[in-house]
């Protein structure tokens, strides 16, 4: 057997020869091949690889796996290179360079390390660099270290309207106005960027675009989910998270808030009023509620809390915990004990499996004042009639009680709106183990309780939601800030630094960039936990504002752009393709906040078998609203937004997918909506544009791009203008048709004209350069 360890050749003598590191060498092939029989769960044959202790102690044949130095009593390697019973057992053999790699490592002691996202993030100091001018922050520092490593330079900066395009697109998801391009091209000062970069932070629509986001990972619905799907009151959420990013509120509060804001005595740790931090509680009220008839409440309340766990887990702890419920974690260090304390947090509250409630009533001043009149009057009546009873004698005592009856059904009939929130319990429901996670089959009783291997409660934090949620914050904990900041890197440059942002563990990829994550997540604390500056930090370095255009041997070097050579380039999501059209037709309505509005969708999508409930499109420009506020039924989530990979919104959503299909394409082409921003935006061509044909496509062209066409694209677009032209005129029925889309034709238009530009500009709108973040 010896002999077959020293068979394994050149690259296992090489192996040895160089240090091999255990997080990045040998815990992907342990994590990948090996814990899952030999981990935390299972420990077949009394094996646990995952910590030193227990990888190194005698198993019951006297042998130990490993055996640091002593390669040849080392049963790990005896058993990966048997010819009679390979381990392991399923599945293709280790390569050479695997057990290479475990060779050296035993021959140099063993040693294991902390998986890096379980260690608290530090600063390291900035490195040493070759090209001093080229970085504007800390941030380029690390990109261009490893640059300069792998023998690699930076792109040329992007042109200006390129990059006021990109950061328009980041930071508030609409594309900039011919006036911000033009403002911005004749400001020459130093500070020109900056300015804009601080009027972007400082729209309204910031906070909009940051919400959709959130919303993701909230599973924001305005229906409860399951079959019956019924209609629930949850914008006044939605809206509590716009107006939180607008506000800038900081991440710890905005953490804190959510998770335990109906636990903070009045007026602590926020500004507002008391109904504010209690609307923040509608985070763990979008879970999905069961209202079908003969479905077991306790069963489907267990499901939500289930679903709380997991959430928080992925939101703040890029941890997968699902599997926990059942048994230990088979790769990370997370055991089944440890899921039911963190359930045990979530386990007192007031809400059920078939139920709304509790929810609370958000009456306006007219509404508030309104009731309390009606009430007043109606206990006065009643007053008057119990002391006047024998006066009134019997009729008009009667004919009062009718009175106030009247005024009190009057009072309730003024109907608030009002939001799902969460409200504590008097007294904590027992929590236990629910064996393979079966809710009717209960073993250990357990207390609210943090996982050991990450950092414990803080001092003096109660065992409850709210301490929960100081611990989420906590300054010692490894992984929020970094799982945050990683989300924000994917949020400006299409991928994660980690790009299994949803899985920070040993199964996950890890960083890419580990120190420059670790810089980012420190920063973001030490800032205070500011959103907008560490947006900002992002968008003014000089990684962010590189040209995205590539020469032929960068992509194939880095077809994903992980070293980060060149700026951001991909798709627009669901929601920004629809504003982005709606932005440059000029038919957006920038209303912010309020009900949810149904846009046009065909007929078909919204089918009810339990209730008459109709998708009625809204009217009077809520059709044209932004996509956030698109009502949002999860068996039946709006169609277009679905074919551009947006979620359901039943279960959290870390990530988006981004697909590539032709029945995007379709829709962009053939949708009502961009049927009727194709016609506007021909309006706004014919009435803004004054030149001839050629300035008019050159127009259109830069309302969709924001530059001017080269003279092969204007060339282009004017012999489809002229073709299309000459096609109407011959047809005056399907021209009036055409240009009558979304609203009648000016006075004084011509329609054979309108119609060949809403022509163009319908493929001006579906060009990949449109819909595509460069």
């Amino acid at each position: 057997m010896a002999c077959l360890i020293s068979a394994v050749g050149d690259k296992a003598r090489a192996a040895e020869k160089v240090e091999v590191h255990f997080n990045q060498d040998i815990r992907p092939i342990l994590s990948n091949r090996c814990f899952k029989c030999h981990g935390e769960d299972l420990k077949k044959a009394g094996l646990d690889l995952q910590t030193a202790a227990t990888a190194t102690k005698k198993l019951k044949g006297g042998e130990a796996a490993i055996v640091p130095g002593d390669v040849a009593k080392s049963e790990l390697l005896i058993r990966v290179t048997s010819q009679e019973k390979p381990m392991p057992p399923k599945g293709d053999p280790l390569t050479p360079e695997q057990i290479a790699k475990l060779k050296g490592w035993i021959e140099q002691g063993a040693k294991y390390e902390e998986h890096w996202a379980y260690v608290k993030p530090v600063q390291k100091p900035l490195p040493e660099l070759k090209n001093k001018t080229w970085p504007r922050n800390g941030l380029d520092g690390w990109i261009l270290a490893r640059l300069e490593q792998e023998g690699l330079a930076p792109s040329p900066e992007a042109d200006k309207l390129t990059l006021l395009r990109r950061v328009g697109l980041d930071l508030t998801g609409l594309p900039p106005t011919p006036q911000e391009l033009d403002a911005f091209l004749a400001d020459a000062s130093p500070g020109a960027y900056e300015k804009a970069v601080d009027r972007l932070l400082s729209s309204p629509a910031y906070g909009e675009h940051m919400a959709r986001y959130w919303l993701d990972l909230a599973r924001y619905a305005d229906t409860n989910g399951y079959e019956k799907d019924d209609r629930r009151t949850a914008w006044p959420y939605r809206d509590w998270i716009i107006n939180a990013f607008n506000r800038n509120m900081p991440f710890d509060q905005f953490t804190v808030e959510q998770i335990a804001g109906d636990l903070l005595p009045p007026g602590a740790d926020a500004p507002g009023s008391p109904n504010e931090k209690l609307i923040a509680t509608g985070f763990h009220r979008n879970t999905m509620v069961n209202t079908e008839g003969g479905t077991d409440d306790e069963e489907f309340r267990i499901a939500a809390i289930v679903d709380r766990v997991n959430t928080t887990m992925t939101v703040w702890m890029g941890t997968t915990s699902a599997c926990t419920q059942c048994h230990n974690h088979k790769f990370d260090p997370f055991k089944q004990k440890e899921f039911y304390q963190l359930f045990a947090f979530f386990n007192g509250t007031a809400d059920l499996g078939k139920s709304n409630a509790p929810e609370l009533s958000l009456p306006t001043p007219e509404q508030a004042a309104r009731i309390k009149t009606l009430q007043d009057s109606a206990a006065a009546l009643k007053k008057s009639a119990t002391g006047s009873a024998p006066i009134l004698g019997g009729a008009g005592f009667h004919a009062l009680q009718l009175r106030a009856a009247a005024l009190e059904k009057e009072a309730v009939d003024v109907k608030p709106a009002s939001t799902l929130v969460m409200q504590e319990l008097p007294q904590e429901r027992p929590t236990h183990i629910m064996l393979r996670g079966n809710f009717k089959s209960l073993g250990e009783e357990v207390k609210p309780g943090v996982p050991a291997k990450l950092n414990p409660l803080p001092a003096g934090a109660p065992a409850n939601r709210l301490g929960l949620a100081k611990w989420l914050v906590d300054l010692n904990n490894p992984l929020t800030a970094r799982v945050f900041m990683n989300r924000m890197w994917a949020h400006h440059f299409g991928t994660g630094l980690v790009v299994t942002s949803d899985d920070f563990g040993t199964q996950g990829e890890p960083p890419m960039h580990p120190e420059l994550l670790d810089w980012l997540a420190v920063e973001f604390m030490n800032c205070k936990w500011d959103i907008k500056a560490m947006h900002k930090l992002i968008v003014m370095s000089a990684t962010y504002r590189q040209a995205s255009k590539a020469p032929a041997d960068l992509l194939k070097r880095d077809p994903f752009n992980r070293l980060y050579a060149r700026g951001p380039r991909f798709r627009m999501d669901a929601e920004m393709v629809r504003d982005n059209a709606l932005a440059i037709s000029g038919l957006l309505n920038r209303k912010i906040g309020g009900p949810s509005v149904f846009p046009y969708q065909p007929d078909g999508v919204w089918f009810n078998p339990y209730s008459g409930d109709k998708w009625a499109m809204s009217s009077n420009g809520d059709q044209h609203r932004r996509g956030l506020y698109t009502f949002c039924r999860r068996t039946a989530p709006y169609a277009e937004f679905s074919a551009f990979d947006a979620p359901s919104r039943e279960i959290c959503t870390e990530r988006r997918s981004r697909t590539n299909t032709p029945l995007q394409a379709l829709a962009v082409l053939n949708d009502k909506v961009y049927v009727e921003a194709s016609a506007a935006l021909a309006r706004r061509i014919t009435t803004e544009a004054k030149g001839d044909p050629a300035e008019r496509a050159a127009y259109g062209f830069r309302l969709c791009t924001s530059r001017t066409p080269t003279t092969a694209e204007r060339d282009l677009l004017m012999k489809l203008y002229a073709e299309s032209l000459a096609k109407y005129q011959k047809d005056a029925t399907a021209a009036l048709a055409m240009a009558k889309n979304g609203g009648d034709v000016p006075k004084g238009a011509d329609a054979a004209e309108l119609a060949a530009w809403t022509v163009v500009a319908n493929v001006l709108l579906n060009m990949d350069e449109t819909i595509t973040k460069g």
